[in-house]
C-alpha cells in the first residue's frame, strides 16, 4: 500500500513539474502552507532532482529556486495568518477540532508570539511540526502583516533552499532526505536559535534611542 501511495505521489509530481515547471512548485507550496495537506519535503526534494539536476542546470540556481518556493510558501502561510487574524479564536477552535490540532500548543505559541514577535515566526518556519502552525498564533496576536510576511519569507526561503539542494545532491532518494532532516533536526534548530538571537540583537539596537547611547558613552568619558 505504501509503495502504491509513493508511486502515486511521485507520478503526480512528475506530471505537474512537466506541465508547469517552477510555477507548479510555487502552487504546490501555496497549497502545502495554507492547508498542510501536501508533502512539502517530498515536493521540494523532488523538484531539486527533477527540475535542476536532471536538466543539467548549474547548482547556483538552487538559490533562485528557493525564492520561487519561498514565495509560494509565504503566500500560502499568509492565508492561514489572515484566517486566524480575521476569524479569531472561534474559527481556530473549529479548525483545531477538524484537524486534531492541540490547542494547548497554539496557546503556548501565542504567548511566544506576544513575547518575541516576528523572531519566533522566523525560527518557527525552519522547525518541522511548527512550520505551518506558527501562522495561527501570529494571526491571533495580530503581528503586523508586513513584518510577518518578511520573517515568513526569510524562514521559508532557508528551508526550501535546504531541501531543494538536498534533492539536487541526493537525487530521487527522497526518503534519505527526510531521514537526514530528522537526524539533524537539532542542528537545524540551533541555526534557528542563532537567527532569532541575531534578530533580537538587531531589533534591540535599532529600537535603542541613539541619544541614550550617546549619553551613556558621554558619562563613561566623564567618569574617566
Amino acid at each position: 500500500m505504501f509503495d502504491t501511495l509513493e508511486q502515486t505521489i511521485l507520478s503526480t509530481l512528475q506530471l505537474i513539474f512537466d506541465q508547469f515547471g517552477w510555477l507548479g512548485v510555487f502552487g504546490l507550496m501555496v497549497l502545502e502552507n495554507s492547508t498542510g495537506l501536501s508533502p512539502g519535503e517530498i515536493i521540494l526534494a523532488f523538484a531539486g532532482w527533477m527540475l535542476i539536476e536532471r536538466h543539467g542546470i548549474a547548482p547556483s540556481f538552487i538559490l533562485l529556486a528557493g525564492v520561487y518556493a519561498g514565495l509560494g510558501s509565504a503566500i500560502g502561510a499568509s492565508i492561514t495568518y489572515w484566517v486566524a487574524r480575521i476569524g479569531g479564536r472561534p474559527i481556530i477552535n473549529r479548525i483545531a477540532n477538524l484537524f486534531r490540532i492541540d490547542l494547548r500548543l497554539v496557546a503556548k505559541m501565542e504567548d511566544k508570539c506576544r513575547e518575541w514577535g516576528t523572531g519566533i515566526v522566523l525560527v518557527g518556519r525552519v522547525i518541522p511540526g511548527l512550520r505551518t502552525l506558527i501562522s495561527i498564533p501570529a494571526g491571533l496576536v495580530k503581528i503586523p502583516f508586513p513584518k510577518y510576511f518578511l520573517a515568513t519569507f526569510i524562514g521559508t526561503w532557508f528551508w526550501c533552499t535546504l531541501l531543494i539542494g538536498a534533492g539536487y545532491i541526493l537525487g530521487h532518494e527522497w526518503r534519505l532526505i527526510i531521514e537526514y532532516i530528522q537526524t539533524h533536526l537539532p542542528f537545524v534548530f540551533a541555526i534557528g536559535v542563532l537567527i532569532l538571537a541575531g534578530y533580537l540583537v538587531y531589533h534591540y539596537r535599532a529600537s535603542y534611542p541613539s541619544s541614550s547611547w550617546t549619553r551613556s558613552k558621554s558619562k563613561k568619558k566623564d567618569a574617566q
